[in-house]
């Protein structure tokens, strides 16, 4: 009995949260009308989110890469010609892998920054102060780390796509054995930009998840310094669950109905 009142507890908590970021996602949008008056606000996100990910992009890329080259090589032994590694390590990377990863990893780090630093405005009232100074809470805090999500999360993906295949051309050409211009050649081969394009709509769409996920439980944090701590380790779960469906979504959409030709 006490396990399904939980799960109950779970699905309908599930279905609050689900509301609440739809209502906070239709003010955010309502609010980008200011987003020239709050360029600094923007740029000051874009670069907490980017160059503080930059080093957690960089070590899970290569790694990537690395573990793809590897994976590949063994499944294509007497089946496959190995003149195809560097094309199975581009499409993996371009289209799933990078854009995925990157948002996993910077979704962990970005989604609890952005939960516990709203969660403890709202515990300590300063978002009650900035409405009694008549400043829009969502326009001033949400939207600004929503823009600067979507910006970056594109631009580090591009960034972990070309670190992993980097990780994969090393590990190729000093364990495989592969040669530098069998894997180029291999990268070339079947090359299409719908790939990158692909990748780059699924980026943008998990960094508005990020930062709706990290606002709407900072937004509504609760009981002192449980509570954020609560609101970001639910931000984080929110955030990870919400990217792995949307994956899943925009895949089938984007390759198989409208680049299915």
């Amino acid at each position: 009995m006490f396990f399904f009142q939980h799960l109950g507890s779970i699905v309908l908590d599930s279905f609050a949260d689900t509301g609440r970021a739809g209502m906070l996602l239709a003010r955010i949008l309502r609010s980008m009308v200011a987003i020239p008056r709050s360029l600094r606000l923007i740029i000051h996100q874009m670069f907490i989110i980017g160059n503080g990910s930059v080093p957690l992009v960089l070590v899970t890329s290569i790694f990537t890469g690395a573990v793809t080259t590897v994976q590949a090589h063994y499944q294509f032994q007497g089946y496959v010609p190995i003149r195809m590694l560097g094309t199975v390590v581009a499409k993996s990377v371009v289209i799933e892998l990078g854009p995925v990863l990157t948002a996993l990893v910077v979704g962990a780090r970005v989604g609890a920054s952005i939960a516990a630093e709203l969660g403890t405005m709202k515990v300590t009232e300063q978002i009650d102060a900035l409405e009694m100074m008549a400043i829009d809470p969502v326009r001033y805090l949400a939207m600004p780390r929503f823009v600067a999500a979507c910006i970056m999360l594109p631009v580090l993906t591009i960034f972990s796509d070309a670190i992993a295949i980097g990780g994969g051309w090393l590990v190729a050409v000093n364990s495989i054995g592969v040669s530098s211009k069998t894997f180029a050649d291999g990268l070339r081969f079947l090359f299409d930009v719908h790939d990158m394009w692909g990748g780059l709509i699924k980026a943008f769409s998990f960094g508005a998840i990020i930062a709706i996920s990290g606002c709407v439980h900072g937004f509504n944090a609760r009981g002192g310094a449980a509570g954020v701590g609560e609101a970001a380790m639910r931000a984080v779960v929110m955030a990870s669950l919400l990217i792995l469906i949307t994956d899943y979504i925009l895949a089938a959409v984007i390759f198989q109905v409208l680049w299915a030709g």
